[in-house]
């Protein structure tokens, strides 16, 4: 072990009358400690969030969504899907139909978003068989319905219920409920049903055509990819648009609100980094002596000066180090136990998600030694600066 390191390690562990050093250097540890495991715990929640609400936005939706701006027939349908699919990465279609129309139970009225799809082909490109709690996909046929469980707990409704809707024309229709699903997100089960395409086309009026044709990709990250190489093929007529690009304002505010986390919480280091300057300084005064007699005996300034860096990146790592384990320990806990349950119709998600990202625990990591190295500069060129005579004059 080189000498400036060995003596910094005997200076931090001092057992004699500076015990007060070893005191405060402890409490730097541990606040160096709590700001780095907030600081993990926190992004790690952000990036679940993150996850969660993607995974569940991708589960409803799809990867690329191809719309026509005079609409889409089932001969443009056929035309588009014979011209896309021998593009890589292409997995699968589905045309759907989309609209608004109003839930009618008693005398209570209800806005819900009207999604008519192909059962067979939907389950191909999204995720609603998975998330039936009740009924099967299979059973979507003329005049029947699926709904979300909020919105069948709100209505009232159960299998083989009948579920009203009002359509824009003012035409009412009975449906018959033959599904319920649970994706995850209130907002979707609370406002979404989906019926047959024949069945919806006839409540929105719209003869023959789609809304749009849903387009599921092996990696959902390449949507970006293959937008621009559909819409060349496509023409002017037809318009792609990704997942991130439907939902851009939303995942542009957790990012920003990720960001704003980071800085806000990083500060909680930044304070920290005080208690290891003060640290430092302590331990300079009360070594003047040791730094004369060390600088006295040949010791240069720069080694001097390693002295209390070492130290200061003592303090620094082991404070990282713990705080590191302790954050990703506690969001293994929040992960497998989920004991933060959260209101479903604020949050959208029933629990605090955690999603532990190893580049953001590195950036925590950097952003915390590179705090450290700045708050040891002061203390220890003031250290280094010392002459032996001086250091020893009072001594």
């Amino acid at each position: 072990m080189r000498t400036e390191l060995l003596i910094s390690w005997r200076y931090l562990l001092t057992k004699r009358k500076e015990k007060f050093i070893s005191l405060i250097s402890v409490i730097s540890v541990m606040g160096v400690s709590i700001g780095v495991a907030a600081l993990i715990i926190v992004i790690a929640v952000m990036s679940g969030f993150d996850r969660d609400l993607r995974e569940k936005i991708v589960g409803n939706y799809s990867h690329l969504t191809i719309s026509g701006y005079k609409g889409i027939s089932n001969a443009d349908y056929e035309n588009i899907s014979g011209k896309i699919k021998n593009i890589p990465h292409i997995v699968s279609l589905s045309p759907y139909v989309q609209g608004q129309v109003l839930a009618k139970e008693a005398e209570r009225y209800f806005a819900v978003g009207l999604k008519g799809i192909d059962p067979e082909k939907e389950t191909k490109v999204t995720k609603l068989a998975q998330y039936l709690v009740k009924g099967s996909v299979n059973d979507l046929s003329n005049g029947a319905v699926i709904i979300g469980k909020e919105l069948a707990a709100y209505l009232g409704l159960r299998l083989n219920s009948n579920l009203s809707v009002v359509s824009a024309l003012g035409k009412p229709y009975s449906l018959k409920v033959v599904g319920i699903f649970k994706s995850g997100m209130y907002d979707y089960d609370l406002n979404l049903i989906f019926t047959d395409l024949k069945t919806s086309q006839e409540i929105l009026g719209l003869g023959d055509k789609i809304s749009a044709i849903a387009v599921k990709l092996d990696d959902l990250y390449l949507a970006d990819k293959i937008a621009p190489q559909l819409s060349n093929l496509l023409g002017y007529d037809y318009m792609v648009k990704t997942w991130t690009q439907s939902n851009e304002n939303f995942f542009a505010a957790l990012k920003l609100e990720k960001l704003t986390m980071f800085i806000i919480l990083t500060l909680i280091i930044l304070v920290a980094s005080f208690n290891i300057i003060s640290t430092l300084i302590v331990m300079v005064v009360e070594k003047t002596k040791d730094i004369g007699i060390l600088m006295a005996i040949g010791m240069n300034p720069g080694q001097i000066r390693r002295i209390f860096t070492y130290q200061g990146l003592m303090i620094g790592s082991l404070g990282t180090f713990f705080g590191a384990s302790i954050g990703v320990l506690l969001c293994w806990l929040l992960k497998k136990y989920q004991f933060i349950q959260l209101p479903q119709d604020i949050y959208y998600i029933d629990h605090l998600p955690v999603a532990i990202d190893w580049s953001d625990m590195g950036l925590v990591v950097m952003a915390a030694m590179a705090i450290t190295i700045i708050s040891t500069i002061y203390p220890a060129s003031k250290a280094a600066s010392f002459k032996p005579v001086e250091a020893l004059r009072y001594e």
